[in-house]
């Protein structure tokens, strides 16, 4: 089976028809364009590594990557903790494992599994680590997910955690866009690539297979067949007080889905909104979150009901949890006694504790952790109460905690150590007025002593799409890097993310995308205004759907950025439904071969509203050759038309990193330092 990204994209006919003078550097692997990606990678390159800063930066930033006491976060499986850890020497990665008592060590004893680094040198192939999917309850047979470079098609592999080896005539698939999920010891669930009609518009599986041992792939026995125009399918199951629940679900778009439950081989839909998703299932209850309103419940409502009640001509569900108008529940975890709730609020984080009460109420608890930045949940299990909870800020490093689940007490494990004095910074979270009067969120932080004299470097970062939350974080690169040589850092939560739930996702979807971009204005406004910075102190970052919010930034407003890093972006948006991932997206854009559609989107798509006349900043573009999600050929074109029309521009190509833009931290150092001398070039 061919790799996606050695396909050619189109047609001979369609180049010949389509009016687009650069559309063959859609070709990825053309040996013009790749010409053409050497040319502007070497001019580029040659541009911001010579200069003086950049060695520093570099070097400041692999160290901070490398650092052997950063936290090595764990996975419990089994009475053991695996972790993957990329260094100096293993720049590819180590799987390994450790127990508890080892894990709680400043200096754990490590036991290798899979070496990522040998395995590459020994099959001659640029391995990038993918993932691990072990069977329950045993967790001895594993899938390991394996990609060339970074794309996200990977080779699934099953491996024998046991033995540290390849299972010989084991499960292996071929490298595609694939999903698959342990049901039993000797069979799988399998959606791939099974040849012609077997992918969706968007590239992904439309067939689920049940795939038994020691059979050939071509024997598996087609169980679900979702149609073309569909986004994905796939099969999964989950365990709860030791009885398997299988599940089906058919993506009908980005934000659609049918699910089913299989029972005795039969499918059964679970009857709920299409555009809910289930969040989990615990001690027979089955969890949904509603992304619009349904019935007595509200839009972003968590709701439950008994499993075995689905297929029943009525299923009772009852609330669990309610938004309000600055709170939405961002996940349920499971232990023994109690779920835990993750929530963002006015984007920061809160966990809570449900305990169950014997009158059907719940006792609600919350875990005491600072409340001014993110926190994650992990390592919950159903058989035990105790968990480990992350938490990090601006200022603050990451600090992982072990969690009483009966006293909520926790105890520092491990921390990452502090970049940079964080005493002599401040983060504040601020509003601005977008254009419509809604109230925008978004984090500034700088020197305690800042002037407002609309002379500080700043850079301006968002994504606002596909319901993504930007939550605060600590970064060490960009304190190091920017905040202590004078700069300022913002982070705006604008629509079409997820910091409000899905009403401040959907605000900003299809028709109302220009909503996005008018808060992204605001905030740069109101730096303005505040006088943080001006105009020719501003630099805008964002990458894959922030990449297009970049593009469409600086054709909109040119006037109030003086930098732009547009990383593995959107910004031909007549074509990227037929590119790669792009069908998928449609419930996000819109769909330009609909008539009524392009003619809105073609008002923002950046490929489109380039004009000789404008005055537009030296943007920087970034991508990979391997990202098989978001194409290269959007950023290509882009840089290729704005020179034709005279700008300058940089242009950096990753011939690997997938659409991380990066396979190891070595190309990530690198890409990172590029970006912040490009910045103090423009900025300063």
């Amino acid at each position: 089976m061919a790799s996606i990204v050695s396909l050619s994209v189109f047609s001979t006919n369609t180049l010949a028809s389509d009016s687009d003078p650069f559309l063959w550097l859609e070709e990825i692997e053309g040996t013009k364009a790749l010409e053409w990606v050497k040319k502007q990678n070497n001019a580029s390159l040659k541009y911001l590594k010579h200069n003086s800063a950049y060695q520093n930066i570099y070097q400041n930033t692999l160290s901070i990557l490398h650092d052997k006491t950063r936290i090595p976060y764990a996975s419990e499986r089994a009475g053991y903790y695996y972790n993957f850890w990329q260094s100096e020497n293993n720049t590819r990665g180590l799987y390994r494992r450790t127990t508890l008592e080892e894990y709680k060590k400043a200096d754990p004893k490590w036991e290798t599994v899979l070496d990522i680094d040998a395995l590459a040198q020994a099959e001659n192939e640029n391995w990038v680590y993918k993932g691990i999917q072990c069977h329950y309850p045993k967790y001895q047979r594993c899938l390991v997910s394996l990609s060339r470079g970074g794309a996200d098609a990977v080779v699934v592999r099953e491996f024998n955690i046991t033995t540290k080896s390849f299972v010989k005539d084991g499960f292996n698939l071929p490298e595609a866009k694939s999903s698959v999920s342990w049901r039993d010891d000797n069979s799988i669930f399998v959606s791939t690539d099974f040849g012609e009609g077997t992918l969706t518009n968007s590239g992904y599986p439309r067939l689920v297979k049940i795939w038994q041992r020691s059979k050939p792939l071509e024997t598996a026995k087609t169980i679900y067949s979702a149609d073309k125009n569909s986004v994905q399918t796939g099969g999964f199951v989950v365990y709860d007080n030791g009885i398997q629940y299988q599940i089906i679900y058919d993506s009908t778009s980005m934000y659609t889905r049918d699910m089913y439950l299989l029972n005795n081989n039969k499918r059964v839909k679970i009857d709920v909104p299409n555009d809910a998703s289930i969040v989990g299932l615990n001690n027979g209850k089955l969890f949904i979150e509603l992304k619009s309103a349904w019935g007595k419940f509200a839009q972003a409502e968590v709701i439950y009901a008994d499993i075995t009640d689905v297929g029943k001509a009525h299923i009772s569900f009852k609330s669990f949890i309610k938004p309000t108008d600055t709170r939405s529940v961002e996940g349920l975890s499971f232990t023994k006694s109690a779920i835990l709730v993750t929530v963002l609020d006015d984007v920061k984080n809160k966990v809570y504790r449900y305990l169950p009460k014997a009158n059907g109420q719940w006792q609600i608890d919350q875990v005491q952790l600072p409340e001014t930045g993110s926190m994650y949940v992990l390592n919950t299990d159903p058989e035990r109460d105790d968990f480990f909870i992350n938490y990090s800020d601006f200022l603050s490093p990451s600090s992982l905690y072990l969690v009483n689940g009966t006293s909520l007490e926790f105890t520092k494990l491990k921390g990452n150590k502090s970049y940079f004095d964080a005493d002599k910074y401040m983060a504040k979270q601020k509003f601005a007025t977008s254009k419509d009067g809604t109230q925008v969120p978004y984090f500034i932080v700088h020197k305690k002593d800042l002037k407002l004299n609309a002379k500080n470097p700043t850079l301006l970062y968002a994504y606002g799409g596909f319901e993504v939350s930007m939550l605060p974080y600590y970064s060490a690169t960009l304190g190091k890097n920017w905040l202590e040589k004078g700069g300022v850092y913002v982070l705006a939560n604008i629509r079409g993310g997820g910091e409000y739930g899905p009403r401040w996702h959907q605000a900003a979807i299809k028709n109302n995308r220009h909503k996005a971009f008018e808060d992204f204005e605001a905030v740069a406004e109101q730096l303005i205004k505040d006088k943080v910075t001006q105009p020719k102190h501003l630099g805008i970052k964002g990458g894959s759907n922030g990449g297009l919010l970049v593009g469409t930034a600086f054709t909109r407003r040119p006037d109030l950025y003086n930098a732009a890093i547009c990383q593995v972006p959107l910004l031909d948006m007549q074509r990227f439904n037929k590119l790669l991932a792009g069908a998928s997206w449609v419930g996000e854009y819109g769909n330009p071969d609909n008539a009524d559609d392009w003619q809105y989107i073609k008002t923002y798509s950046p490929y489109h509203n380039l004009s000789k006349s404008q005055q537009y900043p030296k943007v920087f573009f970034t991508t990979s050759t391997r990202d098989d999600r978001v194409h290269p050929g959007h950023a290509r074109k882009m840089v290729a038309k704005m020179q034709d029309m005279g700008f300058d521009v940089l242009y950096f190509e990753n011939m690997e990193g997938g659409h991380a833009g990066a396979a190891n931290k070595e190309q990530y150092a690198m890409v990172s330092s590029l970006e912040y001398v490009y910045l103090m070039d423009r900025l300063q």
